[in-house]
């Protein structure tokens, strides 16, 4: 049985070139506890992990591991000394089942491997575990939760006694992120592990932390035990002060059905399924919420809603008239976009933040000809669109790649909502955004949504789609399984149909 280990980050001080990303942080995770570590997009969370973890090489200071001085020059270091990083996103092998994967993440997996040793030896590992997961099934085919416990697993199975956690939950319904972090916690309890969890979402702090830090522009802004501590006294240390919520009044402006699906299916992914859409609208002044798991068909219904995934059945119409999602359509229909990950979907990332925001207005017709716009006119509507969106940029100039993820999705959204909109398609538009840049965000969607436009809000969040939504539908499997209004919606009926139990 593994034995927790003290971890502690002495003094971190992190710059690139005359960028100062940490500033002089000191934090412990003491053994056997469950730590948080919260802050803002760019607060410096991701490079002080991966300075702990060896990825980067602090500028000044140094790791404490059980009090002793720590040399971790790369990962392999780190892991030998028993530091493990479960990251945001999935790291297994998908074509391999999960007793492949266990053995393979090991060092001094053989070149041929002796299966019936091996699982004498995953067996015995398993006995001691709290959880467990299906080995014998390739990756492809687990639950999102049970990819995540596998990933747990394998960090575990390789001799961690230190795990970072980054945002383990975002793709786990509520059930599942329960039970996950549960299971952590229970092994934090008996003192095998120590625990540093990145998160955004204050209720995993409060129901599972022991501890929390909060950094804020890369400098420990404060910390403390979670049982002394409120809600706003972490939003207070996140943002300088104490951030005020989005006040934005919903009026009743549902109207007639804006866009429309009609036994609209495709094919998915893999190609061995299919996507059904029997029957959905969204109504002209409503927030149609569509929540699900990751993996559910969410990806698919937004290709098909954007003319990237060809229908094999049905059809989709907006206003009544049929839609293919081609630029025409889109202009006449007035139906704009805010893709998941918009920098890869939405940009061309090495143009400028003024370019990008004109991809809606370049090739207007002026009414004599077709006027491809000046830099200057450009210019002028970028300058328009950042003040009027708080987009913060170094200049309208800079690649939009060099924006954070909370300002490419301001700058895109200036872009989707300028001018006349009827249907906006959003989809997890505040996943991975820090406190401030989800409010703003958000504020946004309800606005539009106030002035008469449709909304199709397709999120893994379902908090969020619980603030924001007027109609909730659930996704699983490539279908809609459950409708219900916001006013009496069950947090556990919708986890249930979410995770496939309704």
């Amino acid at each position: 049985m593994t034995q927790a280990i003290d971890v502690e980050a002495v003094a971190m001080t992190m710059r690139f070139g005359a960028f100062t990303a940490l500033d002089n942080v000191t934090m412990k995770v003491r053994k056997g506890t469950f730590h948080a570590l919260l802050g803002e997009n760019g607060a410096g969370k991701s490079t002080l992990v991966k300075c702990m973890m060896g990825f980067y090489h602090a500028t000044e200071g140094n790791v404490l591991v059980d009090g002793k001085d720590a040399v971790i020059r790369d990962p392999v270091d780190a892991q030998k000394l028993g530091l493990g990083m479960v990251y945001q996103h999935f790291t297994l092998v998908p074509s391999l089942t999960g007793a492949e994967n266990l053995v393979i993440s090991r060092a001094d997996a053989p070149s041929v491997i002796q299966w019936r040793a091996e699982r004498a030896r995953l067996d015995a590992f398993l006995s001691s575990m709290p959880f467990k997961v299906p080995l014998d099934r390739p990756v492809s085919r687990l639950s999102a939760g049970e990819k995540q416990k596998l990933e747990i697993l394998k960090q575990l199975y390789l001799g961690s006694r230190f795990l970072i956690l980054d945002e383990p939950t975002s793709v786990l319904t509520p059930a599942e992120a329960d039970e996950v972090l549960g299971h952590v916690r229970a092994l934090c309890e008996a003192g095998q592990i120590s625990v540093l969890m990145i998160t955004h979402k204050f209720r995993e702090v409060t129901t599972f932390a022991d501890d929390v830090s909060v950094l804020r522009r890369g400098v420990l802004a404060g910390h403390g035990a979670v049982k002394d501590l409120t809600h706003d006294d972490m939003a207070r240390m996140m943002m300088g002060a104490q951030p005020e919520a989005a006040q934005v009044t919903r009026t009743a402006t549902a109207g007639a059905p804006v866009l429309t699906l009609n036994q609209a299916r495709a094919s998915d992914r893999s190609g061995l399924k299919t996507i059904d859409i029997e029957a959905l609208d969204v109504k002209a002044g409503e927030i149609l919420g569509i929540a699900g798991v990751s993996g559910n068909g969410q990806t698919e219904l937004m290709e098909m809603l954007t003319g990237q995934r060809r229908l094999t059945g049905g059809d989709i119409r907006i206003h009544g008239a049929p839609y293919h999602a081609t630029r025409k359509e889109q202009k006449a229909l007035k139906v704009r976009y805010l893709p998941e990950e918009p920098l890869q979907n939405a940009c061309a990332p090495r143009m400028s933040v003024a370019e990008n925001i004109a991809f809606r207005i370049f090739d207007e017709d002026n009414g004599e000809r077709r006027l491809w716009k000046s830099a200057r006119q450009i210019l002028s509507n970028a300058e328009a669109r950042i003040a009027e969106f708080n987009v913060k940029t170094a200049s309208p100039h800079a690649p939009i790649a060099s924006l954070s993820g909370g300002n490419v999705q301001r700058a895109v959204l200036s872009r989707e909502l300028t001018g006349d909109v009827d249907l906006l398609i959003v989809a997890n538009p505040c996943f991975g955004l820090d406190f401030a840049a989800v409010a703003a965000i958000r504020e946004r969607i309800v606005e539009a949504r106030n002035r008469g436009v449709a909304v199709l809000l397709i999120s893994e969040d379902l908090d969020e789609i619980l603030e924001l939504s007027d109609r909730i539908v659930v996704m699983s499997d490539g279908q809609i399984v459950f409708e219900t209004t916001s006013q009496n919606a069950d947090t556990a009926e919708i986890g249930s149909y979410m995770a496939g139990h309704g």
